[in-house]
């Protein structure tokens, strides 16, 4: 059973909260440009535009993508952005305002990298009989996935602060040393766990979709 059919919250609700997302994103890019906060006009840009990721790839390329799913994708985009500042009456951004704020955003934002990793491997496994994925190799591999996509992230956000340090600019991403980088990382394979206990039931018709793809790309190549 899916979540939403677990906590009751209907299609058209969802959409809604997406869609009031997505406008208050609006708003904080229209905030940063009006102040010259650079920071906020990028996280908030580029959070908006991963809002329609999900539009983009049902319609293109015939992905399924149901109003959960972009729910999904939407608040952790969001909640990050949010994180980052621009909301009026807050000095700050919420990851210093909230100390859990950081540990929610990195679970939230771990699953959905979780999730690609999982749609990916799972449509090969479909895909093709000389891929044979077992079930227990799966939740390693998404686990590894997310862990090492976690440090990757973990990598940027000390290269950008660095080069902010070195420009005397406003870094994008922050670091807050290496304590807070292992907390990340704990809390990245949270996200993963969560997945690959969890992600079959939201993902497999997003994994058939994909495995079809595989297998159109192959046809036409021959």
């Amino acid at each position: 059973m899916r979540a939403r059919e677990k906590l009751g919250i209907s299609e058209r609700r969802q959409i809604q909260v997406a869609r009031a997302m997505q406008l208050v994103l609006v708003g904080m890019v229209a905030i940063g440009v009006e102040r010259g906060d650079w920071g906020v006009v990028v996280n908030a840009g580029v959070a908006l535009a991963v809002t329609y990721v999900p539009a983009l790839l049902e319609r293109d390329y015939h992905i399924p993508m149901d109003a959960g799913l972009t729910l999904w994708v939407t608040t952790a985009v969001f909640l990050h952005a949010v994180g980052s500042g621009g909301i009026p009456g807050f000095e700050t951004g919420f990851y210093r305002q909230f100390w859990w704020w950081d540990h929610m955003t990195h679970t939230l934002s771990a699953s959905i990298v979780a999730a690609v990793g999982y749609t990916v491997a799972r449509a090969f496994d479909v895909h093709t009989d000389s891929v044979k994925l077992p079930p227990r190799f799966m939740f390693v591999f998404i686990l590894m996935f997310t862990v090492a996509f976690g440090v990757f992230w973990e990598v940027l956000e000390f290269a950008i602060g660095e080069v902010a340090a070195m420009t005397g600019g406003d870094p994008v991403l922050t670091q807050f040393g290496p304590d807070d980088t292992l907390v990340d990382i704990m809390f990245n394979t949270l996200g993963g766990v969560v997945v690959a206990v969890w992600g079959t039931a939201h993902l497999s018709d997003v994994v058939g979709a994909v495995a079809g793809k595989f297998g159109r790309g192959r046809a036409e190549s021959e």
